[in-house]
């Protein structure tokens, strides 16, 4: 198997391409102490862009950051599933030397490969971490969906984020407020009146970054059929912390309620954010100790099940 590096822009950070048996996987793998996360991040978004990393790296963790199929350098072929991805990234760290991740965890649309990482690889995770995390209810609604495919189609996608790079670059404060709009239950202009001048800068950093390539078509599909991720959620047997917002428009807060109930002793911290990016709520210095006791804590042992044929 075979790792390529790729170029270090001023926009992104250094990743890599691993070879592997299902094809090529792009990550990003920036090792500090024995304990590693493995970061599954949501939509538009790849393993070069960072988003909430902050509280594993002060915590001396290794991250390895992996774009998800259609994302970045990571064709769709690497697992069009949640559960053929967290096959794929089991196998990404058997090539890389790790052998036990401290926890998976799972941003927004990612949520559902952290949670199969969690379901069926429980010898190789010791935790799961939920963020804003797709659960098992339908997602999204019908407006947004129809919306989705057609300009984040594969063949319009690249225009949508020309026009949304030079609208963040050009008038940001404009920019946000359309971006932001539908992800908070709450007026757009009290959200950002809200935001701190540092969390705004990195919204817009974020924004002149993002691309969906084939990926977030791909999410739509293969997050429309709750009952599996139902069931991938049951099956956990590892401490589970959720954390997301009642304000959170993009995936509502009954997401997280219904990832609490079905995976036993989830454990759900409601953040005080006013909409999708928990990262950026007032509360988030607590919530981020609050992951770090959750690290600490000693792992239990896996009862291991049979997995289901798909």
């Amino acid at each position: 198997m075979r790792v390529a590096r790729g170029q270090l822009t001023l926009d992104e950070l250094s990743t890599q391409v691993a070879q592997l048996r299902r094809g090529p996987v792009e990550f990003r793998y920036e090792p500090r102490g024995a304990a590693t996360v493995v970061v599954f991040h949501g939509g538009h978004m790849r393993a070069g862009l960072t988003l909430g990393e902050e509280v594993f790296a002060d915590g001396g963790c290794s991250v390895l950051a992996v774009s998800r199929p259609g994302y970045g350098r990571t064709p769709l072929t690497a697992g069009a599933s949640p559960a053929a991805f967290a096959d794929t990234t089991a196998e990404l760290c058997t090539h890389l030397g790790i052998d036990a991740v401290t926890a998976a965890v799972g941003a927004s649309a990612g949520g559902p490969t952290a949670v199969a990482m969690a379901a069926y690889h429980p010898d190789l995770v010791q935790r799961l971490i939920l963020q804003s995390s797709v659960g098992p209810l339908p997602w999204p609604d019908r407006r947004t969906s129809v919306g989705a495919r057609l300009v984040f189609a594969p063949g319009t996608e690249g225009m949508t984020w020309a026009a949304v790079h030079a609208l963040v670059r050009l008038a940001p404060d404009l920019g946000l407020r359309l971006l932001l709009r539908d992800l908070t239950v709450l007026p757009v202009r009290d959200m950002l009146a809200a935001l701190q001048p540092e969390h705004r800068a990195r919204l817009v950093g974020l924004f002149s970054r993002m691309r969906s390539g084939h990926g977030f078509v791909l999410d739509l599909q293969a997050l429309r059929t709750p009952t599996t991720l139902a069931h991938m959620a049951a099956r956990i047997c590892r401490p589970t912390l959720i954390i997301a917002s009642r304000k959170d428009a993009a995936v509502p807060f009954p997401h997280a309620e219904a990832l609490s109930s079905a995976i036993p002793g989830a454990e759900l911290m409601e953040s005080q954010a006013d909409g999708h990016f928990v990262w950026f709520g007032r509360d988030w210095p607590s919530i981020a100790e609050r992951i770090r006791v959750f690290l600490t804590r000693p792992e239990t042992k896996p009862q291991l099940l049979r997995r289901p044929s798909e």
